[in-house]
């Protein structure tokens, strides 16, 4: 069986939510959604669960971060400069905020930030697989 990750989020409101990752890019998964959750799949190994407030707490006694707070950033590969531009610009287009922090251009590597409507941190980036070392 091949490797999974599940990101599970907090969210405030759900609707809004899958709206958001549906226009980077994300399909629901209908198998594991219904009106407290949905399953935003962004390839077969990663997955997002969008977790209504009262469904996280199913989870975890422990408080969702007060907004302006960050406890995680999730970093996700693109294949060019213009498609983490092109994410960035859909999640400012749909409820998210652009450049939390500033753009970060290495030549061989760039990355943006952005947070979606609940304030969850993401770095879409992009790096020139020719400038990584080749492995022994």
């Amino acid at each position: 069986m091949s490797k999974m990750i599940f990101v599970n989020l907090p969210v405030a409101d759900l609707p809004k939510a899958m709206a958001f990752y549906s226009a980077l890019g994300f399909t629901n998964n209908p198998h594991f959604t219904d009106e407290t959750a949905a399953c935003m799949v962004w390839d077969e190994g990663i997955h997002v669960m969008l977790l209504t407030h009262a469904k996280w707490g199913g989870f975890t006694t422990r408080p969702i971060c007060p907004a302006g707070s960050s406890e995680v950033a999730l970093a996700i590969n693109f294949d060019s400069r213009e498609e983490v531009d092109r994410i960035i610009a859909a999640a400012a287009a749909h409820g998210g905020v652009a450049d939390i922090n500033p753009p970060e251009d290495h030549g061989f590597m760039y990355q943006r930030s952005l947070t979606d409507p609940d304030g969850h941190v993401w770095e879409p980036f992009w790096m020139d697989p020719a400038a990584v070392p080749p492995s022994d």
